[in-house]
């Protein structure tokens, strides 16, 4: 419980290359999962990495992220996802450490961090395509840039709270009624979806905790985890962990229109430890007892948690239905 700070999500986010590419080229990264991602991306030449940084690219979209005059031997890149996704979902097992900053950046020597922080990188090796070297960001699902772009849809309308599931980048009536339900909420033109700025639309949609749905806002000074249960199929499952960063809100992915919901929470210094006041844990739920655990995690089961490994916590039952918003607040002990 203590390091679910550190756990990421496995929803295998998962780099594809094919073949190498010259070292006088530029550089495209094309986005075919379905999360907004920011990537930072290396150039090793001879023992000397640069990184540079951040670079925004929505789900279906390529964005050419080094020009024809960037060299390099090897490449490399390192990618994150907004808080309202929750945990990060991208695995860190990649080759190299590198230096990246907090906003945009260029680092010359990227392995000697004297004004930023150390992240993992992953080294790939672009396809040749029409539109010059390519590497892929990619899930298990594989999606090709239509397929991603419709995902992305999905998930942010999933979290603003609009059923849009399952989340599988496949068109269907489902997602027609979720996105026609989002336009005509946002008094939006019909033609939005299609439109560049589709996607902040969304964005500011989910980490709005006024309008539809069921958010957590965090208004203390740390970081919390935060999990939440649903009544399915006659039992309570629960889901978690999601990231909420001081002064913002978060939105879990929800599904169908539960009429209540329980909620657990508790806030984690940077190092992932749960943060104690007065010599108690800093918590908030409430007298259901449902099982949790490090990482990732969907449970559905809640005998015996301990001596299947997991912890037993105390969810706060909070009712939902007929409201068109509901907020839990997180606020200082």
């Amino acid at each position: 419980m203590r390091r679910m700070i550190r756990r990421c999500l496995c929803a295998a986010l998962l780099l594809s290359a094919l073949a190498t590419t010259s070292a006088h080229a530029a550089l495209n990264l094309c986005n075919r999962t379905s999360y907004r991602v920011e990537a930072a991306i290396g150039a090793q030449t001879n023992k000397v990495v640069s990184t540079q940084g951040w670079f925004r690219i929505d789900p279906g979209q390529c964005r050419r992220v080094l020009e024809q005059s960037a060299t390099g031997d090897l490449f490399y890149v390192h990618v994150r996802t907004p808080g309202i996704y929750g945990t990060e979902p991208l695995p860190q097992n990649g080759q190299a450490d590198l230096c990246v900053g907090d906003n945009n950046f260029a680092i010359a020597d990227a392995r000697t961090c004297t004004a930023g922080q150390f992240v993992r990188f992953t080294a790939i090796k672009p396809s040749d395509t029409d539109k010059g070297p390519t590497a892929y960001l990619a899930e298990e699902a594989d999606y090709n840039d239509a397929q991603a772009r419709l995902a992305g849809i999905q998930r942010l309308l999933e979290i603003a709270g609009y059923d849009a599931s399952p989340i599988d980048g496949v068109a269907g009536a489902k997602t027609d009624a979720a996105i026609a339900h989002f336009v005509k909420d946002r008094k939006l033109p019909a033609s939005a979806p299609q439109s560049g700025d589709f996607f902040d639309k969304l964005m500011d949609a989910a980490d709005n905790p006024e309008g539809h749905g069921f958010a957590w806002c965090n208004e203390t000074t740390h970081t919390v985890m935060a999990a939440f249960g649903i009544v399915e199929m006659g039992s309570i499952t629960t889901r978690g962990w999601y990231r909420i960063q001081s002064g913002k809100c978060v939105r879990p992915d929800i599904r169908g229109d539960p009429h209540r919901l329980y909620s657990y929470a508790e806030a984690i210094d940077e190092n992932g430890q749960t943060i104690t006041h007065a010599g108690q844990p800093v918590k908030w739920g409430g007298n259901v007892m449902l099982c949790v655990r490090d990482g990732r995690f969907e449970i559905s089961n809640h005998k015996d948690c301990a001596a299947r490994g997991l912890t037993s916590v105390g969810f706060a039952a909070i009712d939902i239905g007929g409201k068109p918003a509901t907020s839990v607040r997180f606020k200082e002990p």
